[in-house]
């Protein structure tokens, strides 16, 4: 097997998730570390993976191939079911510095796939893949609950109590992901949705404050709703991981990278949201820039 990259979790109630909640879902807390993905290759050899690339001890991604390697419990599992590929959370700080100490430096498995003929992947349900990991003592990420036929203030619920390996008194995790091994949407993609902690506060506080100005230019709205401080922070923590540390030099490479990944993963959110908008590029560049600037304020003085 080769490299494969983990798919990209939708905001539930885009056009991508849309109906997910139908049937049983279960609700797991969403990490805040850096993704990562364990397989073997043809030969045998297990490998490991970041979101984007495959990893050598030369390019790693904050130890994480070097704890692989060096896993005689990954590797016992993979010498047992070598058609599985493991992705999961290389627990790293990020954003959220609220673990608890011995959660550090450890693979959160998540999900669990075998390729298919057609490039696709086939997704393993918790409730088959929780004893194969047991077996083997692999750590793993354990739902909060189970949920049939949910709706927005059910998963809300679920994310005031994720908790899970967050230190007692300080507050919750990142967010949660809602699977429904049962759910295709409308392009035949099994996709799955998350709530994100952070953007739903940002939200929550907009409904609550003082009305908007009305007229507002669109370029603005897009930026508030969908250039969120946790959207930048994640992109931040990724840069300041890849290269082992912050320097003034990547704020360029902070700046692109925010932008790149906003447009690629925002677009068609907001162009469905405000109903195809005429919308000026340049504009909403530079208010993305500002909003950079505001929420990263520490590294532009």
């Amino acid at each position: 097997m080769e490299f494969k990259r983990y798919q990209h979790l939708e905001r539930f109630g885009t056009d991508e998730v849309q109906d997910i909640e139908f049937g049983d879902t279960l609700i797991f807390p969403k990490l805040d570390g850096t993704n990562a993905s364990v397989w073997l290759d043809n030969e045998g050899n297990i490998k490991g993976g970041s979101r984007n690339r495959q990893l050598t001890l030369e390019n790693d991604n904050a130890g994480f191939y070097a704890y692989v390697v060096e896993n005689e419990k990954l590797k016992g599992y993979l010498a047992k079911y070598p058609t599985h590929r493991l992705y999961g959370e290389w627990l790293v700080p990020h954003s959220l510095k609220t673990y608890r100490d011995d959660a550090w430096r450890k693979f959160y498995i998540f999900d669990i796939t075998i390729d298919k003929e057609d490039d696709s992947v086939e997704y393993i349900p918790y409730d088959i893949y929780k004893p194969l990991l047991d077996e083997f003592d692999l750590d793993y990420i354990v739902p909060i609950a189970k949920v049939k036929n949910g709706s927005y203030d059910t998963y809300l619920k679920a994310l005031e109590k994720n908790q899970f390996l967050i230190k007692d008194g300080q507050g919750n995790g990142e967010g949660i992901v809602i699977k429904n091994y049962d759910f295709y949407n409308r392009f035949g993609r099994q996709n799955w949705a998350k709530i994100v902690t952070t953007e739903f506060k940002e939200k929550h506080a907009k409904a609550m404050g003082y009305n908007e100005i009305k007229n507002k230019m669109v370029e603005e709205s897009i930026v508030e709703e969908f250039c969120t401080s946790a959207f930048i922070e994640k992109e931040y923590s990724k840069i300041v991981h890849e290269n082992e540390g912050w320097q003034s030099k990547l704020i360029p490479m902070l700046l692109g990278r925010v932008w790149h990944e906003f447009i690629k993963e925002e677009s068609w959110n907001f162009i469905k949201q405000f109903k195809n908008p005429k919308v000026d590029y340049k504009t909403l560049n530079a208010l993305v820039t500002r909003k950079i600037k505001e929420v990263k304020s520490e590294i532009f003085s």
